[in-house]
């Protein structure tokens, strides 16, 4: 019998806004690596994303821990872009005062 040992490609994809995503599903490469730092192991990150195999689960989580430095670089880069997006527009939509007004709005009703 003949194994074929032939690399197979990393379940991963950008998509058009740059997202590293599991290859056929929503599920961010953070997301993942997220679970993996919290100690969860792939049994685990599969059961909490039904849409990702166990072993595209693996096979990720293989792909990050060998190219860790890159990968870390990326997703540093990605929580920047997030917070800067999210400060953005806290100073152009403030939440201070927010809950006393939709209770105004909801008494007035």
């Amino acid at each position: 019998m003949t194994v074929d040992l032939r690399a197979e490609p990393v379940p991963l994809a950008t998509d058009r806004d740059g997202v590293i995503r599991v290859a056929g599903s929503r599920v961010t490469l953070d997301s993942v690596v997220s679970a993996f730092h919290q100690g969860l192991g792939a049994e685990e990150i599969a059961e909490r994303y039904p849409s990702l195999s166990l072993a595209d689960t693996y096979s990720v989580i293989g792909y990050y821990l060998r190219h860790r430095s890159t990968l870390d670089a990326y997703l540093n880069e990605q929580r920047m872009d997030a917070d800067r997006v999210r400060t953005e527009s806290q100073a152009r939509w403030p939440s201070q005062g927010l809950r006393a007004k939709l209770l105004a709005r909801r008494q007035s009703q």
